[in-house]
């Protein structure tokens, strides 16, 4: 019995060194071995894995824990073995980590071709990353690292990745979201992949947490399309002013090329763009040497531009030729109406004391020479 004591092991624990490991094997030296009594350590983000003659006795989460058929089912059913516990049993434990592993990059190798509404068929590439975490430890031992002594996410993420390719691609193919909108459902997209995901990396023992979607780069042909619908929506109507802007600009950079056909270019556009300059110019010129068209006003006689309203010396309205004014709405109408298009005033009236037909707005009959009320 000394020399079992001497050789039992007390303490199982582990102390994660790097963020990378997943699975670690407690080392077991050749003098010792794991035998009834033992205590297991679990730490918090920990489960242990206890193995024995093959099989997985049970799976202890964060706490302490001591090794008796009580709490072990598959020690349980060794209660009949012929050295009770008190000989040595081979047994392993396996300690897995069930935090978080974060910042897992994923990238398109080959572009993902979807088709978009505006630009037709399109390659798109990305990149971003993403998160996972192991949710059953005992299916994760069955599936993946099986009695390894260590496993790291190293050799794991290659398939992880294809994985979350593989959703995205066939997301991107049948959400039918524009290119123009791809930015706007970054979030939408990840979690989205992230659901669909989640049943592939369970068949694992693995949860994922989050898909982020870093960018989605598009061709440079459309890029440069955005970019130009972009230029016409902010020019909006100065599209005429951006032209002049561009021409220069081309008479510029052609006048730089030191070659004689750059200088004969320039010298061409700059003749063109003279000449073009000098026109409006003398066009200009023309339409402001030409006397602006002149009226006099009805009531007072005054001379005033013929497209002005109101006479600027008595305020009066101006009626152009051939118009008369209603008297009820002042609006401008032809002499020869009856009635005022406008408001519907007849435009007729009838000299109160000889009967015969005045238009409105006059103030003495032609006929008798009676004041109109």
């Amino acid at each position: 019995m000394g020399f079992i004591k001497k050789n039992l092991l007390k303490v199982i624990a582990w102390t994660e060194q790097d963020s990378s490991t997943m699975v670690y094997k407690f080392p077991v030296p050749d003098r010792y071995e794991i035998m009834k009594g033992s205590q297991i350590v679990v730490r918090e983000s920990q489960a242990a894995i206890f193995v024995t003659e093959g099989q997985i006795a049970d799976v202890f989460t964060a706490g302490t824990w001591k090794i008796t058929p009580d709490n072990t089912p598959i020690l349980s059913k060794l209660g009949a073995w012929k050295y009770g516990f008190d000989m040595p049993i081979k047994s392993d434990v396996y300690f897995v980590s069930l935090k978080q592993f974060i910042g897992m990059k994923w990238g398109t190798a080959n572009p993902i071709m979807m088709r978009d509404k505006d630009f037709g068929m399109i390659r798109v590439m990305g990149h971003g990353e993403y998160s996972f975490h192991v949710c059953d430890p005992a299916k994760f031992m069955r599936e993946c690292f099986g009695t390894i002594h260590s496993y790291s996410t190293e050799d794991i993420t290659d398939y992880l990745r294809s994985i979350v390719l593989a959703e995205l691609t066939d997301l991107l193919g049948e959400c039918q979201i524009p290119a123009l909108d791809l930015a706007a459902n970054y979030l939408e997209l990840g979690d989205t992949a992230r659901d669909h995901a989640c049943a592939r990396f369970g068949t694992l023992g693995l949860a994922v947490d989050q898909i982020i979607i870093r960018n989605f780069k598009l061709p440079e042909a459309v890029e440069k399309a955005m970019d130009q619908r972009t230029t016409l929506g902010v020019f909006g109507d100065k599209m005429s002013e951006y032209a002049q802007y561009e021409s220069v600009q081309a008479m510029r950079d052609a006048a730089r090329n030191p070659g004689s056909g750059g200088m004969f270019a320039a010298a061409g556009m700059g003749l063109g763009l003279g000449a073009r300059m000098a026109g409006q110019f003398a066009d200009n010129l023309d339409a402001a040497g030409k006397s602006t068209p002149k009226a006099k006003c009805a009531k007072c006689g005054a001379e005033m531009h013929a497209d002005a309203k109101f006479c600027p010396e008595c305020g009066a309205k101006n009626v152009p030729a051939g118009k008369t004014v209603c008297s009820k709405c002042g609006a401008a109408v032809s002499a020869k109406a009856k009635f005022c298009p406008e408001c519907g005033q007849s435009l007729a009236a009838k000299c109160p004391k000889c009967g015969a037909d005045v238009k409105a707005g006059v103030k003495f009959c032609p006929e008798c020479g009676a004041k109109i009320k």
